[in-house]
């Protein structure tokens, strides 16, 4: 249990999903703030669970590889790193100011692919194989995603400070040096995809 549970914690990187949440949620009170944080882990945890009770049977219904789920997912994020280089983001959340209306990253990018991401649903179909499939060891499984999103969950909550130590300037110098790593870990994710197909 511990095992599973340090390697949930260590794919799902509740630490490093501080700096993106701040960068995506620039500009915007707390309340949003908050929501957007228990939305993005609400989504995470029934999308992770979904591969706990379900395993690898969800990719085989929709006939999806799990190398399409990466390349997929690699230029979808590719896409979003643009956005944070070039501040397209930010652009338009000033253009729906006027509406009250915001850009809502919970389901993605924070949902898919950065908590839920190929990485950790490979980790929970493998740890699936070492619990399962008796019922007592996927509730067990169950629990220790939970537990792990929870982690993560309480980790956003305190992107609020963060923010405020590093000030508009220092928020405009890490969205740019998270979109470039953002455009690298994309990139690959895509390679991972071309190589698990044979094709690279």
């Amino acid at each position: 249990m511990i095992s599973a549970l340090t390697t949930l914690i260590v794919v799902i990187d509740p630490i490093g999903q501080v700096p993106v949440f701040v960068a995506l949620t620039q500009n915007m009170s707390a309340k949003p703030k908050r929501k957007i944080a228990t939305r993005a882990c609400g989504v995470a945890i029934g999308i992770l669970l979904t591969f706990v009770w379900l395993g690898g049977a969800v990719l085989d219904f929709f006939g999806i590889s799990l190398s399409a789920f990466r390349i997929a997912g690699g230029i979808l994020l590719f896409l979003t790193a643009l956005e944070m280089l070039f501040e397209l983001r930010s652009k338009r959340r000033q253009s729906n100011a006027e509406d009250d209306d915001f850009e809502d990253p919970s389901v993605f990018p924070l949902a898919i692919p950065f908590i839920a991401g190929p990485g950790a649903i490979v980790a929970i179909i493998l740890l699936n194989g070492e619990f399962g499939p008796e019922w007592p060891g996927i509730l067990v499984l169950s629990a220790l995603v939970m537990s792990s999103v929870f982690i993560c969950w309480l980790l956003l909550l305190t992107a609020a400070p963060i923010e405020r130590m590093l000030g508009k300037f220092g928020i405009q110098v890490a969205t740019r040096l998270l979109g470039m790593l953002l455009a690298a870990l994309a990139v690959q994710f895509v390679i991972d995809g071309f190589m698990g197909l044979g094709i690279a």
